[in-house]
């Protein structure tokens, strides 16, 4: 028998209670076979990696998979490393609504707030 204690860790993108009220919310009205919603840095904008969000119809072997209240949230595993630590938010004004995102990794961020460096 070993001593070994196993413990979960925390995630690697904190969900304000607003993005998991969004999460639900796409989940309510996601397109067959849709399994959860999943975030990812793809290569774009004028700085390099970009926040996108989109729906996903499977798992992929390492990618994050965080369980909220109103359905799976899945983190591309090539972007965790641009995102530990980060905080993801759901924000509506009068003029927008999106996700926003604080990220103690990102170094800057283009002009247009549409990329950001590591």
């Amino acid at each position: 028998m070993s001593d070994v204690k196993t413990r979960q860790l925390p995630a690697a993108v904190k969900l304000t209670p607003a993005a998991e009220a969004r999460i639900a919310e796409l989940m309510e009205k996601a397109p067959e076979g849709a399994i959860g919603v999943k975030l990812s840095t793809p290569r774009r904008g004028c700085s390099g990696l970009a926040y996108s969000v989109d729906y996903v119809t499977e798992e992929a072997k390492f990618d994050e998979k965080i369980e909220t209240p109103g359905g799976i949230f899945y983190i591309d595993g090539a972007s965790v490393l641009y995102l530990v630590g980060s905080t993801m938010d759901w924000v509506e004004d009068d003029f927008t609504a999106g996700f926003v995102f604080e990220n103690p990794n990102a170094k800057g961020a283009c002009g247009c707030g549409e990329s950001f460096i590591v």
